[in-house]
C-alpha cells in the first residue's frame, strides 16, 4: 500500500520533520542529500532532476560552484513555491522530459507515495541519457527501531526491502547502500512527539506515546540508497 501524500493539505507536517532533523541530526553522519551529491559525478553537461523535490533540500545541499543545473519537480504546488527555480509541477509517473535528456534523476523518500512506483522508474529510465544515473532513497520496515513499542513504519509500495528488486526490473545495474546508522538524538518528550507527528502519527497519540519513553532517545536510521544505471 502506498503511503498517503498530504503535502498540499498539511505542509506543516513535512516541515516539522525537516526541522526535527535540522535540530537533532547526528553530527557524525553524512546528511542524505550531501551523500547524493557525492555519488553524482560532476560533469559539464550535468542536468539533475529532483523528483519529489518539495521545498528544496537537495538544492540546499548542492556543493558551491557545482557545474550544471538542478531542476526541482514535484506534484505539490504548496511546497514547490519555496523551491529555487527552475522548477516544474508534474507527476513522477509522467515526467515532462525529453527522451535521454538528463544526466541524473533523484527521488528521495517519495516513490512509496505511488501506487505503482514501477511507472516512475520507467519514466526515469526513458528520460535519462545512456550514461545517466537514477538515485532513489527509501526507508526500511525496520526504521527507527528504538520506537518499535509505539510506532513502526507501515509497509509501502517501495520499502528498502523490496526496492532493489523493483529497480532491477528497469535498470541493468543497481547498487545498494544500506543505511543502518545513528540518525539523531531526541532530547525530550516534545522532540519525540514531533518526530512521530512527522511520521503521520496523530498529535494526541504522538504526545501520549512520547510520554512513555525515556529521553534522551537515540534514533537509528534504517533504509537504502539505490544507485541505478544502464
Amino acid at each position: 500500500m502506498s503511503i498517503p501524500s498530504d503535502y498540499d493539505a498539511s505542509p506543516a507536517r513535512y516541515r516539522l520533520g525537516a526541522e526535527v532533523t535540522r535540530r537533532y541530526a547526528d553530527a557524525a553522519t553524512t546528511p542524505l542529500h550531501e551523500r547524493i551529491w557525492q555519488l553524482l559525478p560532476e560533469r559539464q553537461d550535468e542536468l539533475v532532476v529532483d523528483v519529489g523535490c518539495a521545498d528544496g533540500a537537495l538544492a540546499a545541499a548542492r556543493p558551491p560552484g557545482r557545474a550544471g543545473q538542478l531542476v526541482g519537480l514535484d506534484s505539490s504546488a504548496v511546497l514547490l513555491r519555496d523551491h529555487p527555480r527552475p522548477s516544474l509541477r508534474a507527476d513522477a509517473a509522467a515526467l515532462p522530459l525529453r527522451n535521454q535528456s538528463v544526466t541524473a534523476i533523484v527521488a528521495v523518500n517519495m516513490l512509496y507515495h505511488l501506487d505503482d512506483p514501477l511507472t516512475a522508474l520507467l519514466a526515469a529510465r526513458r528520460a535519462l541519457k545512456a550514461d545517466g544515473l537514477f538515485i532513489a532513497a527509501t526507508i526500511s520496515r525496520r526504521d527507527s527501531p528504538e520506537l518499535a513499542e509505539v510506532w513502526r513504519p507501515q509497509p509501502s509500495t517501495f520499502d528498502a526491502e523490496d526496492a532493489p528488486g523493483l529497480a532491477g526490473q528497469v535498470f541493468a545495474g543497481v547498487r545498494v547502500e544500506d543505511w543502518d546508522a545513528p540518525l539523531m538524538t531526541l532530547p525530550d518528550a516534545a522532540a519525540v512527539r514531533d518526530y512521530l507527528i512527522a511520521r503521520f502519527v496523530p498529535p494526541s497519540q504522538a504526545a501520549a506515546a512520547a510520554a512513555t519513553l525515556r529521553t534522551p532517545l537515540a534514533i537509528t536510521k534504517r533504509g537504502a540508497l539505490l544507485i541505478c544505471g544502464g
